[in-house]
């Protein structure tokens, strides 16, 4: 479990156990407002709450009945592999209950909390109760190769079947001592590659003892990494499940061919700085005096290898070298449980949507929880709620975005995963676009450092402002529709124009952001005059503000009668087209614009009647 577990509280009565469990975990409290006081973060709706972390994949530890639970999370149910683990504990704390993801973390919780508690952990699945261990949850350090083959060889083993524990690595594997002895299944340890049969009754389990040490000229074609590694393990022996991770210097952090390799092994990527690697030189078996005057130690693949591998590890075999690419193995003394090395740094450019929780995207509540830092003007991660308890924070003020932007890339740049949080979409006039215009620029530009252009760079969709105002109306981007900005901060005065009137000679439904601003008072009522030439006076507008939150208002207006003073920073403005309407519905005025379907029909009855 990478995400650290939440702890909800809905009652004072349940306060003292909450406050017993987060200590047992160094876990948050979220307690619910108006009936707890003392928790870390307060959320007003539980079932919505609820939803909202096990959306984002954090554990839940409920202090509460289970049915709350249950109601909470029963929406979004879908694949057991990758839920996260859901508990419930009673307010008294006499019981702890896994209802998900036993063997995914949820049963080792329970007892974790169980024993802290001095209570009982209410364990129900079948391997555990019977057997003590469950099968397809390996202790940290090993793996399953076969998954699909253990409900059989479970089902075997408690209809009173035995196992018999062979292979080189048996004897490493404790765990399963206590598991009855027989001859109905048969349980393979090794770090070997293993013919893995279709038989249900044989698993093969691989100690991550091996690391994998790589090394690579700028843009080595990833094909020629993949097959010298592939050529390294195969005549190793050793399974590529066997390893525990791929260890590089940190300036390969960007390097295509090892993230390729890293994707296509399903294995984390770690990085060693040069001084790091230079003092594994007296462990090398193939010290160059070359690779030290090009990156400053005195290997790579080999030296990454050993560090990844610890102090007492060892070399698993010779280098291999390609024209562009080098690796080497190495083998810890006992399978790995922590990783050595940083991981790469990660820059998740989020958009939160106008602000209600609803709308935002599963994807960016679970980037937000993985997280160390949240980058931002205030009042986005102000909006995250409970979501952004227990995390650093960087705010910034409206006015700040490059420096905001330049912020997030060097934190990343140190190894930490950061969060730059925008409002709607990042990727429409937010911060995603400045972001990789920062990465694009050159060091004389102004741009940032080597270290922030190696960092992973991912982008989650939000709900924009544009999309949230729609929703409300009805459908007035039902047809062809566009986008302006009224902001001539960034943008020439002359170009708005230009490609305002290019939108009203269009006949273009049109999303104004940025409409107005303390000093810019004139540009929406220029567009307004420009669109009055093209279309009736009485095209509807649409005034969308604070969109999402307590104090949303929505309007409605003539274009004619569109004022400038009745909008500001935060409003959205969406002016139909010709075609656009404004109907008194059941609930209420709804805004659309007809794409066409009842010419479509028209036509498809006139000939009918022709025919």
């Amino acid at each position: 479990m990478a995400v650290t577990p939440v702890v909800l509280c809905l009652s004072k009565s349940g306060e003292a156990v909450a406050a017993k469990v987060a200590a047992i975990l160094n876990a948050p409290v979220h307690g619910r407002e108006g009936r707890v006081s003392g928790a870390d973060a307060y959320f007003p709706n539980a079932l919505e709450h609820v939803r909202t972390l096990f959306a984002a994949g954090t554990p839940i530890v409920g202090v509460c009945a289970a049915g709350i639970l249950v109601r909470g999370v029963a929406p979004l149910l879908n694949d057991k592999r990758s839920e996260p683990p859901v508990l419930a504990i009673p307010d008294d704390g006499s019981t702890v209950v896994p209802l998900l993801g036993g063997h995914h973390g949820a049963n080792r919780l329970a007892r974790q909390i169980a024993e802290g508690l001095q209570s009982h952990a209410a364990v129900t699945t079948a391997g555990d109760v019977a057997l003590g261990v469950a099968l397809d949850e390996p202790p940290a350090g090993w793996v399953l190769a076969n998954p699909a083959a253990a409900k059989g060889a479970m089902m075997a083993l408690l209809n009173g079947g035995g196992a018999r524990v062979c292979g080189d690595e048996a004897a490493r594997a404790g765990w399963l001592d206590d598991l009855p002895t027989g001859e109905e299944v048969e349980i393979i340890c090794t770090c070997e590659e293993w013919p893995i049969t279709k038989d249900n009754t044989s698993l093969l389990f691989h100690p991550q003892r091996a690391t994998l040490g790589v090394g690579c000229s700028r843009n080595c074609p990833p094909e020629e990494l993949s097959v010298l590694v592939h050529k390294a393990l195969k005549e190793a022996d050793i399974a590529p499940k066997a390893l525990r991770g791929i260890y590089t210097l940190d300036l390969k952090a960007d390097e295509p061919a090892v993230l390729e390799l890293a994707k296509e092994l399903g294995l984390p990527l770690r990085l060693f700085t040069a001084a790091e690697l230079e003092a594994e030189t007296p462990r090398l078996e193939n010290p160059s005096d070359v690779v030290f005057a090009e990156v400053g130690c005195h290997g790579v693949s080999e030296g990454a290898a050993l560090a990844g591998a610890g102090e007492t590890g060892i070399l698993g075999g010779p280098k291999y070298k390609s024209a562009m690419a080098t690796c080497a193995i190495g083998v810890a003394r006992q399978p790995i449980t922590e990783l050595r090395g940083a991981a790469r740094g990660k820059l998740s450019i989020i958009g939160i949507g106008p602000g209600q929780h609803s709308w935002r995207t599963p994807e960016a509540s679970a980037l937000v929880a993985e997280a160390e830092e949240l980058v931002g003007y205030g009042l986005y991660i102000d909006l995250l709620g409970a979501l952004a308890h227990g995390k650093t924070r960087s705010d910034f003020p409206l006015g700040g975005e490059e420096d905001r932007c330049r912020y997030a890339l060097e934190q990343a740049g140190k190894g930490k995963n950061v969060a730059l949080i925008c409002s709607g979409d990042a990727g429409i006039y937010a911060m995603g676009a400045l972001v990789f215009e920062l990465l694009d620029r050159s060091p004389d530009e102004l741009g940032v450092s080597e270290a922030a252009r190696r960092v992973e760079v991912v982008s989650a969709p939000g709900v924009s402002a544009l999309q949230g105002a729609a929703a409300r109306a009805g459908a007035p981007l039902g047809h062809d529709f566009c986008a302006i900005s009224l902001s001539d901060l960034l943008t020439p005065r002359a170009d708005i124009l230009k490609r305002l009137r290019a939108a009203a000679e269009g006949d273009f439904v049109i999303a104004f952001y940025n409409p107005v601003s303390k000093r810019r008072r004139t540009l929406l009522a220029e567009a307004r005059d420009i669109l009055l030439q093209h279309r009736p006076a009485d095209t509807p507008v649409m005034l969308a503000a604070s969109l999402g939150r307590p104090e949303e208002n929505i309007r409605y207006r003539r274009l004619e009668d569109l004022q400038v003073d009745e909008v500001d920073m935060l409003t959205v403005v969406l002016v139909g087209s010709s075609h656009s309407k404004l109907a008194q519905l059941g609930e209420g005025p709804r805004m659309y614009t007809p794409r066409g379907y009842a010419r479509r029909i028209d036509g498809d009855l006139s000939q009918k009647d022709n025919s």
